[in-house]
């Protein structure tokens, strides 16, 4: 969930930066994404805002979801059995294409919005396709990464250190 966490923190999204990571069967990340433009258009040429009267000025017709994007950007043949980790539950658009690709479990932090049409449709779906999902318990509350603590000259320590609190 942390790495999902923190692939959110590359979404240019000013209102919902939402991240996902899929783990295979050894917990071995075979994907990453966050909530973004498609490849080729510009994030700023395309519009963020959502509260516009013009569909066609609202960010729903463009981003790609958190969980579309780790399954594309998948660094295996598949993720067929795979548990998929995401800040917030999936919509009905998100859940179609995790059930196509085969994952068989989500986990996720937030069901923030499970009375609307498009989470009830996807938890309907995900039940008929046997998929497994599950609210996550955060066994920490808070991690911080210091990278002022590394030092870039010892090889001995090249990846950050991370503190419990």
């Amino acid at each position: 969930m942390a790495m999902a966490a923190l692939s959110a923190l590359r979404s240019k999204d000013p209102a919902t930066q939402l991240g996902a990571c899929i783990v295979n069967n050894e917990n071995k990340i075979v994907g990453i994404g966050y909530n973004g433009m498609p490849w080729g258009c510009s994030d700023d040429k395309l519009p963020w805002g959502k509260s516009s009267t013009d569909q066609l000025e609202r960010k729903y017709m463009y981003v790609c979801h958190a969980e579309v994007n780790a399954i594309m950007n998948k660094n295996c043949a598949d993720v067929g059995g795979c548990t998929l980790y995401v800040a917030l539950f999936p919509c009905n658009e998100c859940a179609k294409v995790i059930i196509q690709a085969g994952i068989k479990k989500v986990i996720y932090y937030s069901d923030k919005y499970k009375d609307k049409p498009t989470t009830v449709a996807s938890k309907r779906m995900l039940d008929l396709a046997g998929i497994l999902y599950c609210h996550y318990n955060l066994p920490r509350r808070k991690f911080i990464i210091d990278f002022e603590a590394i030092d870039w000259n010892n090889t001995s320590q090249l990846s950050p250190t991370l503190y419990n609190l």
